[in-house]
Formats: structure tokens, sequence, C-alpha cells
């Protein structure tokens, strides 16, 4: 008889997991970038649902992209940046995402919906937001010495300097010293911001956007091209770290929840990215991290030390002058990857 029962209460569980949309394992695999979502986060959505979460971090979009294009499956969310969003989109990676499995979808601010790197928000929905700009160590030197993008160039900074691990912002930052956009697709431009940036290579200590802060903070480089969540923490520890959103232009970022084409776990992910969206929850991460949140009602329950903050939140006239990084077409995206691979090994 007891057998009986133990059968039962496994077939009405399976039962209710099937009639829920759930797998029959409750989980969902997260590959994410490295310190972007806080443990607690994860802890509680896994409390509340049942769900429990396996995270996997990477440092690049370009070796998240790589990964998800050669295995295919392992993977039921991960966060690409717009311009790779549009890419993998392209390429037929993604999943479509279902907005009314994601009742929260509503908070997003519509300037970070239907861009044009995934029209209507069909294979992402909006995680955080921010710039890559100038994080300076006042303390290692003087207030003038770096004021604007063209400064890193200086031969006093030789050594000194810290660049993300990334493509697109480093040839980015080239692009916006000649006065182009940071989505060039001219292949003269092209060149001459690699160029520009080959005398830039004596200045690189190291490139880092695993955690760039680390080098900030103990001195071994003055100055980084970094992440402004990472510049807050930084400058929270150390208020000698000041960041400088850059006169010539800087770069703006959008990173998205998608669902890669293999995943197993596609109601667990959906039901993750609404919890995320959650006004608190929101806020929790933006507080931890220091990005900035695309959700409306999540920004209302900051800080207002945070809030006030032009590292996390610049004032709009300043986010005017930056430049949101869109997807490439592959010929284009092929040039830049020459490039970004001449520099590394020079």
């Amino acid at each position: 008889m007891k057998m009986i029962l133990r059968g039962m209460a496994a077939l009405v569980a399976l039962l209710m997991m099937v009639t829920s949309g759930f797998s029959a394992e409750k989980v969902v695999n997260l590959y994410i970038w490295s310190e972007y979502i806080p443990d607690e986060v994860l802890a509680d959505f896994t409390r509340e649902t049942g769900i429990k979460v396996n995270i996997s971090t990477y440092d690049s979009n370009e070796a998240m992209y790589a990964k998800v294009k050669l295995v295919g499956k392992g993977y039921d969310l991960v966060v690409p940046s717009s311009d790779f969003v549009g890419l993998m989109r392209r390429e037929g990676l993604l999943l479509p995402v279902e907005t009314k499995k994601i009742p929260n979808f509503k908070l997003i601010d519509p300037r970070f919906a239907n861009q044009s790197f995934d029209p209507n928000n069909r294979h992402s929905v909006p995680y955080m937001w921010g710039s890559t700009a100038l994080a300076v160590n006042t303390a290692l030197l003087s207030k003038d010495m770096v004021q604007k993008a063209t400064d890193l160039w200086k031969p006093e900074l030789k050594g000194k300097l810290l660049l993300p691990n990334d493509l697109r912002e480093v040839m980015g930052i080239g692009l916006k010293v000649l006065g182009y956009s940071i989505n060039e697709t001219n292949p003269e431009h092209l060149r001459l911001a690699f160029e520009k940036l080959q005398a830039l290579m004596p200045q690189v200590r190291v490139f880092d956007s695993d955690s760039p802060k680390q080098a900030l903070l103990s001195g071994e480089v003055a100055v980084g091209l970094i992440y402004n969540g990472e510049a807050y923490v930084a400058n929270s520890e150390n208020e000698a770290i000041k960041y400088i959103y850059p006169p010539e232009g800087f770069s703006l970022w959008l990173d998205s929840f998608c669902i890669p084409k293999g995943a197993a776990h596609v109601e667990e992910a959906h039901a993750f990215i609404d919890y995320v969206l959650r006004p608190e929850v929101s806020a929790t991460i933006s507080e931890a991290m220091g990005y900035s949140s695309p959700n409306t009602k999540a920004v209302a329950l900051l800080p207002e030390a945070m809030k006030k903050n032009n590292i996390v939140n610049p004032a709009p006239e300043m986010v005017a002058k930056g430049e949101f990084l869109d997807s490439l077409d592959e010929k284009t995206l092929k040039i830049y990857e020459q490039y970004w691979v001449k520099l590394k090994t020079k």
C-alpha cells in the first residue's frame, strides 16, 4: 500500500510540474558576466520558487558567444550586450522571448525597449545598462593629467593603463578620439582607429573586463577604461578614484537576458526574468552592482545618494553625449576582430 501511495504522490508531483509548464528538473542554467548578480537574489529566487540556479560566468561577449555557438546547449539564459544580441538574433542562436509570461516587462523604461538590435524585444529583455568611461586614481596622477580620452596617449601613462578585454570598447575609444562613431563601419576609418590604438599599446598594463576595479584599488594601474559599475564600487572604497565622461564621447551599453536556442528549461528562464524585474529585486541588484537599472520603479527605490550619483545615474544631458553599442554586420565585425588580434599580440 505504501508503495502505491508513493507512486501516486510522484505522479501527482509530475503532473503538477507539467501543468505549471516547468520541466521535471526545476532548474535554470544562467551564463552571465562575472560579479553581475548578487548571490542573495539567486538564493531568494530558489527559496520562493524551488527552481535552482546554476551559474557560470564569462568576462567578454566574445567568450560567451563562442561557447554558445560551439556547444549549442547547456544554458537557459545568457546576458549579452546590445551588439551581441543583434548578432546572435541574426544568426538564429536565440529563442523568442514570450513577454506575456513576464508581467513585469511592463516596468521597462521605454528608452530601453524596442531597440534596433532587437525590434519589439522578440529575443531580449533588458537587465542593466551603463557606460564605459575613464576611472582615474587622482592620488597617483595630477588632476589635469587625464581629463579626456586623448590624454590616455600621454607618455607619462606608459604602463599605467587598464583597458577592457573587449574589442568593441577598445576599438571604440580609438574611433571616438578621431571623431568617428563607436559603431563605425567604414573600413578606412577602422584602419585609422587601429593605427591610433597601436600607439596606445605601450601604455597598457593589463586587459581586464572581469574585475578591473581591483587593479585600480591596488594601485597596479592609475587609469582605466572601465564599466561604470566597477567605477562605482572602486569610488565607494577609495574616493580618490574619479569617473570621467570623455568629451570626445563614450559608449553606452545595454545588457539583456536572452534564451539560447539549446535551452532545456525555457519556462524556468521566463520565471527567473520576471522575478529579477520585480522593482525591489532590480533595485537590490543595481545597488549591489553599481549599474543602472532600466526598470522605472526600481530606480525610485534606490537610496537618494545613489540616485544622485552621476556614475550610476548620469544626467540626461550627459547620457546624450554617449552612444549605444549596436550590432555590426559580419563583414565589418571580422575587420574589428582582425585588428583586435593584432593589437593584443603586439
